[in-house]
């Protein structure tokens, strides 16, 4: 039997750019970007790494949720970021998080990988969305498989989404924190590389250590690893 695609159409609602105002006059972020719609929220964390897997994160936030605390993550220190993991998770309607491996990434390309992570997060929601926002401005339809009917879910990329609402600044702060254990867990496996300081990312120690100890199971062999445009080191 063909599958039979449902293109349901949710007609936006009036929004809100940027960032609204405490009562002590302090920015903060928005709450959804389509009003009165069950909205998800997605970020990744990993995608400029050498090494290790990108790690994307989709959270449902309750429409008139607050939180002055809650902002991109990378605005935050890292003690911040796991007590508002803490709170996030506490408090969100629903909250997933997808990862696309390092080989995953050679074959498909980082960009691909990246949405990729997201698809998967968003397929791991116990609420289904009727919105998506997501950080950036590039993004593929998803189009989930419910009781055999394919669902087209509208979506829209903010550029600078994590710094402008709260259900992507909670997104990202959980693909980071998510993804910063994996690196501190495979970093006990592999000290030289420095990732639990780097967390896979393009570092003057992270290079040397490539050139000096060649790769690991986990670079992403893609990459330009050393830097340099040369890619002749010996791979495992």
């Amino acid at each position: 039997m063909n599958k039979k695609t449902i293109s349901k159409v949710y007609t936006p609602l009036p929004h809100r750019e940027g960032v609204g105002e405490s009562p002590s006059g302090e920015s903060r972020l928005l709450s959804h970007y389509n009003p009165g719609l069950v909205e998800a929220g997605c970020d990744e964390a990993g995608r400029g790494c050498l090494a290790g897997s990108v790690y994307a994160a989709a959270v449902i936030l309750p429409e008139d949720y607050r939180n002055d605390l809650l902002n991109d993550s990378k605005q935050l220190s890292e003690k911040r970021r796991y007590q508002l993991r803490d709170i996030i998770q506490r408090d969100a309607l629903a909250w997933a998080v997808g990862i696309v491996t390092p080989e995953e990434i050679d074959h498909i390309n980082i960009l691909n990988a990246s949405i990729l992570a997201m698809h998967r997060a968003l397929d791991q929601l116990q609420v289904r969305p009727e919105a998506i926002i997501v950080d950036g401005n590039r993004f593929k339809p998803y189009r989930p498989v419910v009781d055999g009917i394919t669902v087209d879910i509208p979506h829209t990329t903010i550029v600078k989404g994590d710094a402008k609402y709260l259900s992507i600044a909670a997104a990202s702060i959980l693909a980071k924190t998510y993804r910063d254990d994996y690196m501190n867990r495979l970093a006990e496996e592999y000290p030289q590389y420095d990732w639990r300081s780097n967390k896979g990312y393009p570092t003057k120690k992270h290079r040397e250590a490539i050139r000096q100890y060649g790769t690991t199971p986990y670079h992403r062999l893609s990459y330009n690893l050393l830097g340099d445009g040369q890619l002749e080191i010996p791979f495992e």
